[in-house]
């Protein structure tokens, strides 16, 4: 299964499409919270871990709340609305400086564990469709280079 990394031009706004909610109802809460601690855990240890807390404690907590977050997209109970309140999340990466290659890496992190996944492939590339345009809105900070076109695979 082929999970490509589409670039897009700074500060452009491409059209989000929902993931396939059959992801919840396969890897139900469990599987989802597995899939987001495993991502996690390989963001920990990528060229972007300073972006996340060093603290276990908090890191923890920012892995549930991204399993909240996803969770509730794929139509599950409204874990972060009840906790965090609406997920802004452009707001809420703002004090991050998210840049194209950062991007790369967080969806590299997500395409390895994606891949490990033993469902339905059409399932899985919905959700990566969606990480792939949705964490585009993410970037809040231009690439560290000028000469490179990061997000080409």
């Amino acid at each position: 299964m082929e999970l490509s990394i589409t670039y897009f031009e700074y500060g452009s706004r491409p059209v989000v499409t929902m993931p396939d909610k059959a992801i919840l109802i396969i890897l139900k809460e469990e599987g989802v919270r597995k899939l987001v601690g495993d991502h996690y855990a390989l963001l920990r240890g990528s060229s972007i871990s300073g972006l996340f807390p060093k603290d276990d404690l908090a890191f923890e907590l920012v892995t549930k709340h991204s399993a909240d977050f996803f969770i509730q997209i794929f139509g599950g109970p409204a874990y972060f609305n009840e906790n965090r309140g609406k997920p802004m999340l452009i707001n809420r990466h703002a004090p991050f400086a998210i840049s194209p290659e950062a991007r790369v890496v967080w969806l590299e992190c997500y395409r390895e564990v994606l891949l490990k996944l033993k469902i339905n492939e059409e399932v899985v590339k919905s959700f990566w469709d969606y990480l792939n345009v949705f964490s585009h809105w993410m970037i809040n900070t231009p690439s560290n280079s000028e000469n490179k076109v990061f997000g080409m695979n």
